[in-house]
């Protein structure tokens, strides 16, 4: 066992959900390397969790939010992670790993947090809301989740359906291992029915994302005036431009 992991069980991997919708296999580690950046994910979150707190990320991956979450904000992390490969990563890093579900006997064991994290993992969910009910049982009085999903109403998706296209991709937005598609109202909707209050949002500039970088008109662009263009957008217009919706929540 690698040093900072605990096993609790061998959980299988999402990824299994593409089978059938794209060619080949998909790379276990392709969200590995996330950089602290203000106008994505990583960037987005660390300024929404207090210094200090203790936080619960579902679906930690390979572990490199987390541990941005770690040093960035001081925090106390655990991270929850049924794909095998991915928890290794993670726990390489020396972060808390529990290659499982989340499940109340699993709370049970690893005790209340300050914030439950799910970076890019409720669209993976056959039934998110059930998810996010469960976290309610992980917090402490005064907590809060902290959610992003992708925004499939972001402007590549909708060129792609009004040309009468639909194509799963091995990552990003269209991922094929997505069961769930998220705009801002709908993500709202959810977080309210699930008894949170939303009090921060914001949308990620998907800068790495390849409709932004090889796609007409940004290919065009030199890769600075593209970057400012791309903050820009996503801040004025974030269901448009925002790859990804990135929610504070607390609960009521």
């Amino acid at each position: 066992m690698i040093p900072g992991s605990k096993v609790i069980s061998q959980a299988g991997t999402p990824d299994e959900n593409a089978a059938g919708l794209i060619q080949g296999s998909l790379d276990p580690l392709r969200y590995d390397g996330h950089l602290l950046d203000p106008d994505e994910v990583s960037g987005i979150v660390t300024s929404m969790i207090p210094t200090g707190a203790r936080v619960l990320e579902v679906g930690c991956g390979t572990g490199s939010l987390s541990q941005l979450v770690r040093e960035t904000c001081r925090a106390d992390v655990v991270g929850i992670e049924p794909d095998p490969a991915r928890a290794q990563r993670a726990a390489a890093r020396g972060l808390k790993v529990h290659v499982d579900l989340l499940t109340r006997e699993l709370i049970r064991e690893i005790g209340s947090f300050d914030v439950v994290l799910f970076a890019d993992v409720l669209e993976h969910l056959s039934n998110p809301h059930a998810m996010l009910l469960l976290s309610r049982e992980a917090l402490r009085a005064g907590g809060a989740v902290i959610v992003s999903v992708p925004n499939v109403a972001h402007w590549s998706v909708r060129v792609d359906i009004l040309l009468g296209r639909f194509r799963y991709q091995p990552y990003g937005i269209m991922d094929a291992t997505h069961l769930r598609w998220f705009t801002l109202d709908t993500l709202n909707a959810l977080i309210a029915s699930s008894g949170f209050k939303v009090t921060s949002s914001r949308a990620t500039a998907g800068i790495t994302l390849p409709d932004n970088v090889y796609r007409r008109p940004w290919r065009w662009l030199p890769p600075n005036y593209r970057t400012r263009l791309l903050r820009f957008g996503c801040g004025h217009w974030p269901t448009l431009f925002g790859c990804q919706h990135v929610l504070k929540a607390e609960m009521l």
